[in-house]
């Protein structure tokens, strides 16, 4: 096998594997006893701050690794790479919407990596797996917030 398909296959199930705990606590959310649902909202929620703040790493990376980047998008590459970080960071101090805001910073991230992903010449299975996990992660952020509305 190439380096290539081990890569993406790697990359793959570790993806997957950064999801299942968003859904795991997700479904726990919608089953635990009363007295633990904020436990696990509070994990969930600081799951969400710890990927959040891991996807700016790409663009690090991807300025790192690419020595044709113009002075802008070195700076724009390093730039973004910090306000996934700040965004997460920043969910803990909005109160009951913290939730509003990881969303909004993983779809933002989403949109970052599909302007960017062609500077650091990433491969296009690699945009469609970002879609699909940022998918999955909303989802499961969203349906975590109505399971904390409807059990409390």
């Amino acid at each position: 096998m190439n380096a290539h398909f081990l890569n993406k296959r790697l990359i793959s199930l570790l993806t997957v594997g950064g999801v299942l705990p968003f859904l795991l606590l997700m479904l726990a959310c919608w089953v635990v006893d009363i007295e633990w649902l904020g436990v696990f909202i509070r994990a969930q929620l600081a799951w969400g701050i710890a990927i959040l703040s891991f996807l700016g790493g790409i663009h690090w990376g991807g300025a790192l690794t690419r020595d044709d980047l113009d002075a802008e998008q070195t700076r724009k590459a390093f730039t973004w790479g910090i306000l996934p970080t700040l965004l997460a960071w920043s969910s803990t101090l909005a109160g009951g919407f913290g939730f509003a805001v990881l969303m909004a910073g993983f779809v933002l991230a989403y949109q970052a990596d599909k302007r960017h992903f062609s500077w650091y010449r990433l491969p296009q299975w690699f945009l469609v797996l970002r879609f699909r996990v940022t998918a999955a992660v909303i989802a499961t952020l969203a349906l975590t917030v109505i399971a904390a509305n409807v059990r409390s």
